[in-house]
């Protein structure tokens, strides 16, 4: 089973490269996203940038919580399956989700032909990919409890051993953590909390989430 990742450069600071292939400038930018909704903002931004474009094409594929995967992909013109499935086979070869590539492209008179068009997004996606700042992608269970002031400093040092993730803390009387677990630490780390406090706090699993390591 492949280990899904994502690119984590934001859409206002994406990752960035480009390339001239016979005078041709193509110009690539990957960010995160979390849905294709999100990816196409993104897309628009970049065409607004670039008014003087010829072709802005682009790809994304999004998941969502159960796993499930969206595609979207553009030639924006350029022949088809020239210039949106190259880049969104980058994107599939890399493992990724959440993730939304343009290829801008400034023409510069000299035709490519089908196939340097093709090898030209491939480039050009592949390039901002490897420019892109990329973590794994952890399956975890959402969990809540409720812990006392006392009981905070153990707790947290249980949830790092077991490389839990604060979502949000609340502060009363007592303070609510909302957290992520790793699936597959979800076992020990209760077991853990059990011993630790004598079966004083109550976690309570709220169902299934993602987190980026």
């Amino acid at each position: 089973m492949n280990i899904m990742r994502t690119v984590i450069d934001t859409p206002q600071s994406p990752a960035h490269d480009s390339l001239i292939d016979k005078k041709s400038e193509f110009i690539a930018n990957a960010c995160h996203v979390s849905n294709l909704d999100e990816a196409m903002l993104f897309v628009q931004s970049v065409r607004m940038q670039h008014p003087k474009a010829r072709h802005v094409a682009y790809a994304a594929i999004c998941g969502d919580k159960n796993g499930c995967l969206s595609e979207r992909m553009s030639d924006d013109g350029e022949p088809s399956g020239t210039a949106g499935k190259p880049i969104l086979d980058v994107i599939r070869s890399s493992n990724l989700t959440d993730t939304v590539v343009t290829v801008t492209r400034y023409f510069g008179g000299i035709l490519l032909g089908s196939g340097g068009l093709i090898r030209a997004y491939s480039r050009s996606a592949a390039s901002a990919i490897s420019c892109a700042n990329i973590r794994d992608i952890v399956e975890c269970k959402r969990v809540m409890c409720n812990i006392s002031y006392q009981q905070l400093r153990m707790f947290k040092n249980i949830l790092s051993k077991y490389d839990g993730v604060v979502e949000r803390e609340e502060y009363g009387e007592f303070i609510r953590i909302n957290m992520l677990i790793p699936t597959k630490n979800i076992e020990e780390f209760a077991i853990s909390v059990r011993n630790a406090f004598s079966d004083a706090i109550l976690l309570e699993q709220l169902g299934d989430a993602n987190s980026i390591s």
